[in-house]
């Protein structure tokens, strides 16, 4: 609990502190890595180092945390503190490493406000960030209770049992233990950590949605190869890519317990999936936990992407569609060809307009942060509370809002 005396300074400082977040942010990792230069190499993601979107993302959080401890209308939380338990569950965080991350902060803070961070300032975020790791702690203990496994402990050796291409660009890996034992079990929507060995020695990890889970002889995820795009600053995928060029049938791969919020609740609400590119890929868990359970709720699926040739699991989609009673599924592509638009298959981005969407549906979003935030945009036009959207990032959650859609 923090004390009252530190609220009404966070409340007199939080515009300060707030608008030099930014600033403070680089500072901090830049300190951390140089100190320890192992949690670059083997923990945190250098690509989104690189573009910047994890310091956003820390930026972020801090803000909201402190934002909603002294506000009475500040926006509710709760989504993005279970996404960071859930990832940092899925990257084996453990409580002593919260003190590492404070004393390098908390350094970066004092060399950006210098004269500003007075002891009763220092103090008083120091109380805002105990509390919220405090309460990350405590959510990612009870994940690694689910398990029964101590905190940390979430890593185990798989084996590629089988391969797949799924289009130009994707594969997607049957992975079981080598000992053929039963997998713990997976919820629909959920992902896995993958820790590779890189060429440079680095041990770097990625997320991976679970495509396949029901069957806890084998899981399946789907990777896709990520080239890079130089004229935006995106560096190429290091893991993607590595797994792409280097791992196959009766290869071993180092992968984390299942964690990740973006799961079908159980419930007779009528359910509408929207993905776009490889954004698919909780939504196929999910469809498949749906056929298997035999649902018979309205589900309708939206999908956009930037061609039919580059839509991973396209046919797969489809055949899931087909086997839940009354379900429909839309296509929006960037690049149709030769082929005709028809009612279900739309060129351009995706648009809510061209279908029916019921305002009391219980909404599953995944895909890049822009795509998303102009589908909750469009939801929120259609009175769809925001309550009812639940969505998964794939990268650093930067809670920024795009002004347009962009490319799938």
């Amino acid at each position: 609990m923090i004390s009252q005396s530190a609220l009404s300074v966070i409340r007199e400082t939080l515009p300060v502190v707030g608008a030099s977040i930014g600033e403070i942010t680089p500072i901090f990792y830049q300190r951390m890595f140089t100190a320890r230069p192992d949690l670059e190499r083997d923990l945190f993601n250098r690509g989104n180092q690189a573009q910047g979107e994890q310091q956003k993302a820390l930026a972020g959080a801090i803000a909201a945390y402190a934002t909603l401890l002294v506000s009475d209308d500040a926006p509710n939380i709760d989504a993005m503190m279970s996404r960071i338990s859930n990832k940092h569950a899925s990257l084996g965080i453990t409580e002593d490493q919260y003190a590492i991350v404070y004393e390098h902060l908390f350094a970066a803070i004092a060399e950006v406000l210098g004269d500003a961070a007075t002891p009763d300032v220092v103090d008083a975020w120091s109380e805002v960030y105990w509390d919220m790791a405090d309460a990350l702690i405590r959510a990612e203990n009870s994940l690694y209770s689910r398990f029964e496994v101590a905190p940390g402990d979430v890593w185990r050796q798989l084996v590629v049992t089988s391969r797949t291409q799924e289009s130009p660009t994707t594969i997607s890996l049957e992975l079981a233990r080598e000992d053929g034992a039963a997998l713990p079990e997976a919820r629909p929507g959920q992902y896995l950590s993958i820790q590779v060995t890189l060429p440079d020695g680095a041990q770097q990890i990625r997320q991976y949605s679970l495509t396949r889970a029901s069957n806890r002889a084998s899981w399946s995820v789907t990777i896709k190869a990520e080239p890079g795009r130089a004229d935006f600053g995106v560096p190429a995928g290091e893991v993607s890519n590595f797994i792409h060029d280097n791992i196959f049938e009766n290869d071993t791969l180092r992968c984390s317990l299942p964690y990740g919020d973006l799961v079908v609740e159980e419930s007779e609400d009528p359910l509408l999936l929207v993905s776009a590119g490889i954004g698919c890929t909780p939504i196929i868990g999910a469809l498949n936990h749906l056929v298997q359970a035999e649902a018979t709720r309205p589900v309708t699926v939206l999908h956009a992407d930037q061609s039919m040739a580059s839509h991973a699991h396209r046919r797969e989609m489809a055949e899931l569609v087909k086997q839940l009673p009354g379900a429909q599924m839309h296509h929006w592509y960037e690049q149709l060809g030769s082929r005709a638009v028809t009612e279900t298959i739309h060129e351009g981005f995706i648009d809510l307009g061209e279908v029916s969407v019921n305002p009391n549906a219980q909404v599953y979003l995944c895909g890049p942060p822009p795509f998303m935030n102009a589908v909750r945009r469009g939801l929120a036009g259609l009175d769809v509370p925001a309550g009812n959207v639940h969505f998964e990032v794939f990268g650093p959650d930067t809670w920024t809002a795009a002004a347009e859609p962009v490319p799938a």
